[in-house]
């Protein structure tokens, strides 16, 4: 009984980390990949009108991000609310 309830806990324990391992993936990238592309584009703008402003890029992806997390942010935020629901829902099973 003591084994089966280890390697049950164990299983629990790692489909909940494989779990919260994607979901922060899923989260992070909606930003990460805007901020790449926008990025990209602002160097391209950069090499092409010889503007080597530092600050320019840093304030465009900065504004980027902050609308992405905006607009994309009430579904980010149900996303973990309802994960860590399922966590607290199950924590009794795991004693």
């Amino acid at each position: 009984m003591l084994a089966f309830f280890a390697t049950s806990f164990k299983s629990v324990l790692f489909e909940y980390s494989y779990q919260s391992l994607l979901l922060i993936l899923i989260v992070s990238a909606p930003p990460i990949i805007l901020a790449s592309i926008v990025g990209i584009m602002v160097a391209i703008f950069q090499a092409a009108t010889q503007i080597q402003e530092q600050t320019f890029a840093f304030a465009v992806k900065l504004v980027v991000i902050f609308g992405t997390l905006m607009i994309s942010g009430g579904w980010l935020s149900n996303m973990i609310l309802r994960f860590a629901g399922q966590i607290f829902q199950n924590f009794y099973k795991w004693k």
